[in-house]
């Protein structure tokens, strides 16, 4: 039997639009570009990398940043499901002190825990949904 492998082309064409829509959510929350880079997991400094996800180039092929990539759009559809009126409160929930991260932001938490806060914020915001 011989396996089917995906044209490189198509793989990379969903790797740039994933990449997209992951920095337009992060313009949506509008977090300054040292938050964006820390969401990704990327050093605050490589400005070049952001710019370039924006334009569409694919992101990274490493299983943290498709994982984290993965989580900040759960964390998206939680607070789209949690807020389904409130499209501001959905928006600026993750730049929001919360008193269930001891008044810390869900940015920070981040920030402060890597991938563990990202696990973390996505999780609380799974249960608030019953999920």
């Amino acid at each position: 039997m011989t396996a089917v492998l995906e044209p490189q082309p198509a793989v990379s064409q969903d790797r740039g639009a994933l990449a997209k829509m992951v920095m337009s959510l992060l313009d949506h929350w509008a977090l300054p570009t040292e938050d964006q880079a820390a969401l990704l997991g990327i050093a605050a400094s490589n400005r070049a990398a952001l710019t370039r996800y924006r334009k569409g180039e694919p992101i990274g092929t490493s299983r943290d940043q498709f994982e984290r990539v993965g989580h900040l759009l759960g964390i998206h559809k939680n607070l789209r499901l949690l807020f389904p009126q409130n499209r501001d409160l959905a928006y600026r929930w993750m730049s929001t002190r919360n008193k269930a991260f001891d008044n810390l932001t869900p940015v920070e938490v981040v920030k402060a825990w890597g991938f563990a806060g990202l696990l973390m914020v996505r999780a609380y915001l799974d249960r608030a949904r019953g999920v």
